[in-house]
């Protein structure tokens, strides 16, 4: 019993930590907001950012927020020592990301199965490309297949055959 008190007390210190380390960065920035911290069931921390300046910290489709969250879980690991993963979320960003992103998946199947023919969709990262992946997952009549390398990296939304 004792040894779960201890977990939970390094828990807590390490969710300050992580909280500290994203204010220290954001002030760097010169970026004013608030940050809460929290621990999921994997072990990752989840740090939510409320903030006037969504846009300089989200950036181009995500861009700049996918490089913070880069940063930061770098800056946690080795402060903790051990690596940690880190998600970073402005105001409801990647909620409204998710969701466009579905509606983006069912609009490329309707199209596909309309025109019988592939639809491409370009510039997405992996997690992007993953949420896509998954939405269109239960759809029988539908196959995604991501193709490419690097930055040319394509998904492909195509009817099955």
């Amino acid at each position: 019993m004792i040894n779960k008190t201890k977990k939970v007390e390094k828990e807590t210190s390490a969710e300050d930590q992580v909280k500290d380390m994203t204010e220290d960065f954001l002030q760097r920035l010169e970026v004013t907001g608030a940050v809460t911290v929290s621990q999921d069931e994997t072990g990752a921390f989840r740090v939510h950012i409320e903030t006037e300046e969504t846009g300089l910290l989200i950036g181009f489709h995500g861009r700049t927020l996918e490089s913070f969250q880069i940063i930061l879980t770098l800056m946690v690991s080795k402060k903790l020592e051990e690596w940690k993963k880190v998600y970073v979320n402005v105001g409801d960003y990647r909620e409204k990301r998710e969701e466009a992103l579905m509606l983006m998946a069912q609009r490329a199947a309707e199209r596909a199965l309309a025109t019988g023919t592939p639809v491409e969709l370009f510039r997405l990262s992996p997690a992007e490309r993953r949420i896509i992946h998954i939405t269109l997952a239960g759809d029988e009549r539908i196959a995604t297949e991501s193709v490419g390398e690097g930055d040319g990296r394509v998904l492909v939304v195509k009817p099955k055959v």
